[in-house]
């Protein structure tokens, strides 16, 4: 006699879909998938579902079975449009104090996002990049002193759109280096945007004086 069958498998890795999107939402909703959901199956969602199975006493495979999906779907809720679309590829971090009132640029460091918050409500927020260890992005509660739209570096001879400077020569604003590199390089002590549409709407929003808090 043959055993039971064993249940149909849903998702596995290599896969890319929408299904897989809200299974990283669901998965990150209990601390075991700890990026934001891509739709990409790869080896960090194939991670965080032996983890899941695990916990709950399945089968560990990695792969997404009936029962492993219906057993998830049971313990977690519907994912909101921002958890599974979220503005940053990191979550982001828990915001300074310093960050809940008046209009402010929270920059973490830790999560490598900027927060554009209004008496402690996030606006919008993105991806950013800082200096590297030669040329550090300083820490600390600044103000927007300057705002210049099509700005260019003359001391390294490079475009800084939409740049608002905070400190010295540092400033936030857009970097194609970033849009096309990712974190594979750094800043000269800036921080870089990658959207391009988020800090051109960013740039049009934040007022000479606003506080700039980088930690």
């Amino acid at each position: 006699m043959t055993g039971p069958a064993a249940p149909a498998v849903l998702m596995r890795p290599g896969q890319t879909s929408e299904q897989v999107r809200e299974l990283q939402a669901r998965l990150a909703s209990l601390g075991l998938f700890g990026r934001s959901p891509t739709g990409f199956y790869g080896d960090v969602t194939s991670g965080a579902v032996s983890a899941f199975q695990r916990r709950g006493a399945l089968p560990v495979t990695g792969t997404t079975d009936a029962v492993t999906w219906d057993r998830l779907r049971a313990g977690t809720s519907r994912p909101t449009q921002d958890e599974l679309h979220p503005p940053t590829t990191l979550p982001l971090a828990k915001p300074d104090k310093r960050c809940l009132t008046g209009r402010v640029l929270c920059i973490s460091k830790q999560s490598r996002s900027l927060a554009w918050m209004v008496d402690g409500e996030v606006r919008s927020a993105m991806d950013v990049r800082f200096g590297s260890q030669y040329t550090p992005t300083r820490d600390g509660a600044f103000k927007v002193y300057w705002k210049s739209r099509d700005h260019h570096s003359t001391l390294y001879d490079s475009p800084m759109p939409y740049a608002l400077f905070f400190s010295g020569g540092q400033a936030v604003h857009y970097s194609k280096d970033f849009a096309t590199q990712g974190y594979a390089g750094a800043s000269h002590g800036c921080v870089n945007v990658r959207d391009k549409k988020k800090v051109a709407a960013l740039f049009d929003q934040v007022r000479e004086g606003d506080r700039v808090i980088v930690y």
